[in-house]
């Protein structure tokens, strides 16, 4: 792989990382499931965990997605909770022609309707992820959450 291919790829992800954040915060179950690979395991095990207290401050969200079809945000109903996300530097590394890891940093914010377990919670972490590359381009393959520090209210 020559250095403009890396380099070519590395913006790829990126490019998919931020699609992902937006698929999230705008619901678009259509545009997340676009950036992931058929094969997929999303890995949300503790991300709304604080981990100096180990209070979980949303039990529900403690899932392992399998396969792309299982992210459904699509036809919710009932208020929605607003999220929005942030992703900051990234360290991503080609393994192969094919397939590449990385860490991002984060903050993401939800904003809950009224009567929820809170109605504001920040959070502070690292994305743990590995990506594949497809014939229509680079898909997001794994994904766990480590909670660094989170705030509530």
């Amino acid at each position: 792989m020559t250095e403009s291919e890396r380099l070519g790829a590395i913006e790829d992800i990126r490019q998919l990382r931020a699609k992902y954040w937006r698929g999230v915060d705008s619901h678009d179950g259509i545009l997340v499931r676009s950036i992931l690979a058929e094969d997929c395991v999303l890995d949300y095990n503790g991300c709304m965990t604080d981990p100096t207290s180990g209070v979980d401050h949303m039990p529900v969200m403690n899932l392992v997605l399998t396969g792309r079809d299982s992210w459904q945000t699509d036809n919710l109903e009932g208020p929605k909770i607003v999220t929005v996300h942030q992703g900051h530097q990234h360290e991503i590394d080609v393994t192969g022609a094919a397939t590449a890891e990385g860490i991002w940093y984060f903050t993401d914010r939800f904003f809950m309707p009224v009567g929820g377990p809170f109605s504001r919670f920040t959070g502070y972490g690292r994305y743990h992820e590995t990506y594949e590359k497809h014939s229509d381009g680079w898909k997001l393959k794994t994904t766990r959450i480590e909670r660094l520090w989170v705030e509530s209210s």
